[in-house]
């Protein structure tokens, strides 16, 4: 299983992706979140197919497909990080954290 703490910034919610690969080659999400907009975007993307997570081919990945139709801020980091669990799981990746620093 891996494992994605996401701190989404000012807002100040926590969301928290396990992803955990199928024996058919996808992954499976569990994403709980203080966030009603990102535990709706976790209703509906419950199963993915890492190949087309991690790449703008094959349509593009499902996660930032879904995202715009349960979430209203664009920047939002949690679709990345939910990506990123995904790419991990799959070993498509290896885990090392992200930072974005924003300062004025």
């Amino acid at each position: 299983m891996a494992r994605a703490e996401i701190f989404a910034g000012i807002c100040g919610f926590k969301t928290t992706v396990e992803a955990h690969a199928q024996e058919d080659g996808k992954v499976r999400l569990n994403i709980e979140s203080d966030c009603k907009a990102v535990c709706k975007l976790g209703e509906q993307l419950v199963e993915v197919d890492p190949y087309r997570e991690f790449t703008w081919r094959r349509g593009g990945p499902s996660t930032l497909q879904m995202a715009p139709q349960c979430l209203s801020h664009p920047a939002c980091p949690v679709p990345s990080g939910i990506i990123k669990a995904v790419e991990v799981e799959a070993g498509l990746a290896l885990p090392a954290n992200v930072t974005i620093e924003v300062s004025k």
